[in-house]
């Protein structure tokens, strides 16, 4: 008798796990088939269209690695230039992002009157639709009548082209970014607010300066949060192109022409859905490799309290 009970005790132990199951992938199930039709799925059509001629009117011809072959042996004399422009953006965008959104939220982390009226101001640049940011900062960056340049003249010093400029037009926008980095200032105050006050207290103690503090407990606590924002921060730099859409059509001459909005007129101005395939593998592998690089560098100065390592 025990052995059966036991028996009919291990079976509908197996029945509920199997009906718990089954009801876990039920629920889950809707999840799983937007990610396997609206994203893999694609992703999957678009590898094999890489290697084709398709214009988005004839029928997907295989023609191999030539759409790869045109872009890296300088056939298209836009894919290096599109690759050194979007480069630049990230590297004056991305750590100017993160330090500016930092500093800003040491300060909105201090006790002052009114600081969640601070935060909000500061943070609802960051969900105004960057279209109507383009079109704000297209005054803003006006040569002749936009705000900046009036600015610039009471203070006495020269004007700017801004976007209308080849060399300044990069920079320009990579100003413009700062204001919309409401969304990583929040993450890092999220993260000040879960050090602990008695780090800071223990410090005060020894006579530690602020410039102390910074250094020695809000910086060390604060890179697993700067290393998010960093991945986050390089892999949106490299998909900026509403910027260049609305403001400046890749111009002036070209500089302006990030690698997304190139992406954008090759499928959608001249027709080449094929070539526009292997531009977006390109930019997928060239962001998993830096993302796998800041990944694999991240040991040396990522502190985790937990842990105690780096």
């Amino acid at each position: 008798m025990e052995v059966v009970s036991s028996r009919t005790g291990i079976g509908m132990r197996r029945k509920h796990r199997s009906r718990s199951e089954l009801s876990g992938w039920l629920f889950a199930s809707p999840a799983i088939l937007g990610l396997l039709i609206f994203t893999l799925g694609p992703m999957v059509y678009s590898l094999y269209m890489s290697f084709t001629d398709y214009t988005g009117s004839n029928s997907p011809t295989f023609i191999g690695l030539d759409n790869y072959k045109r872009m890296f042996s300088g056939e298209d004399q836009y894919f290096y230039k599109s690759l050194g422009v979007t480069f630049y953006f990230v590297i004056l965008s991305v750590p100017s992002g993160i330090i500016y959104s930092f500093l800003l939220a040491i300060l909105l982390n201090q006790n002052i009157k009114g600081k969640a009226i601070f935060r909000t101001i500061f943070y609802l640049p960051s969900i105004v639709p960057v279209i109507a940011i383009s079109f704000i900062w297209l005054w803003l960056l006006n040569p002749d009548l936009g705000l900046a340049n009036e600015l610039l003249r009471s203070l006495g010093l020269p004007g700017s082209q801004w976007i209308f400029g080849e060399k300044s037009v990069v920079p320009s926008l990579a100003l413009m970014n700062l204001w919309t980095t409401g969304g990583t200032m929040i993450i890092f105050l999220a993260g000040l607010q879960d050090i602990p006050r008695s780090l800071y207290e223990a410090i005060e103690m020894d006579g530690g300066t602020r410039l102390a503090k910074l250094r020695h407990i809000t910086i060390p606590l604060m890179t697993p949060t700067i290393f998010f924002n960093l991945i986050m921060g390089i892999i949106n730099g490299f998909q900026v192109f509403s910027q260049a859409y609305v403001m400046t059509n890749g111009g002036p001459n070209n500089a302006s022409l990030f690698y997304v909005f190139y992406l954008y007129r090759e499928a959608f101005q001249f027709s080449r859905m094929g070539s526009a395939s292997a531009i977006a593998w390109v930019l997928f592998v060239i962001i998993m490799v830096l993302t796998y690089i800041v990944f694999k560098t991240s040991n040396r100065w990522v502190y985790y309290e937990g842990d105690g390592t780096r």
